[in-house]
């Protein structure tokens, strides 16, 4: 099934682009699309810790299970002041 990644700031940075679309197996999850993306930019395990997940806009869990064109989005911190 597939589903689409969009990053932003780093995330974007480390991967090359700011979407693309993943090919997983039916019924991955959002830990699952973070590992096959660390497979392919192992540098983005640094950010694993601060990076949030959304899944169709909504933040989620990280083994939430996914749906065929589901929209998953790579969140980095929020800083501000």
């Amino acid at each position: 099934m597939l589903v689409r990644v969009v990053a932003f700031a780093r995330l974007r940075e480390l991967l090359g682009r700011s979407s693309q679309e993943l090919d997983v197996p039916a019924g991955a999850t959002t830990t699952d699309v973070w590992n096959a993306l660390v497979q392919r930019c192992a540098e983005l395990r640094q950010l694993e810790g601060s990076t949030r997940i959304a899944r169709n806009g909504r933040l989620t869990a990280q083994k939430e299970i996914l749906a065929d064109g589901d929209e998953v989005a790579l969140l980095p911190p929020v800083g501000g002041g």
